[in-house]
C-alpha cells in the first residue's frame, strides 16, 4: 500500500511540473509564430511590439507562478487565459479585419 501511495505522489508531482512546461512551450511557440508573421509582413511593426510585450508579460507570470513549484488552479487559469487572449489578438492582427 505504501508503494502505491508513493507512486501516486510521484505521478502527481510530475503532472504539476508538466503543466508548467506545457505553458512554457505554448508561450515559446506563440513567440515563434509572432516573429514569423512579422518577417512575412502579416503584422505591422506596432502590432509586433504589442504582441511581444504581451508575450513578455506572460513569461513573467509563468516565472512568478513557477517559483514555488506548485501551480494552484487559479494560477493555471490566469496563465491559460493570457495565452488564449494573446492567440486571439495575433489571429485578429494577422487578418486585420479581413473576412474570408
Amino acid at each position: 500500500m505504501k508503494k502505491l501511495y508513493l507512486v501516486f505522489i510521484a505521478l502527481l508531482a510530475i503532472s504539476f511540473q508538466a503543466s508548467a512546461q506545457n505553458f512554457k512551450s505554448k508561450q515559446k511557440q506563440q513567440e515563434r509564430v509572432i516573429k514569423s508573421a512579422y518577417k512575412r509582413g502579416k503584422i505591422t511593426e506596432r502590432e509586433y511590439y504589442k504582441l511581444m510585450d504581451e508575450q513578455e508579460k506572460i513569461k513573467e507570470a509563468i516565472t512568478k507562478y513557477d517559483a514555488d513549484d506548485y501551480w494552484t488552479p487559479h494560477e493555471k487559469n490566469v496563465v491559460h487565459d493570457k495565452l488564449v487572449r494573446a492567440e486571439k489578438r495575433l489571429r485578429r492582427y494577422k487578418t486585420n479585419g479581413e473576412v474570408y
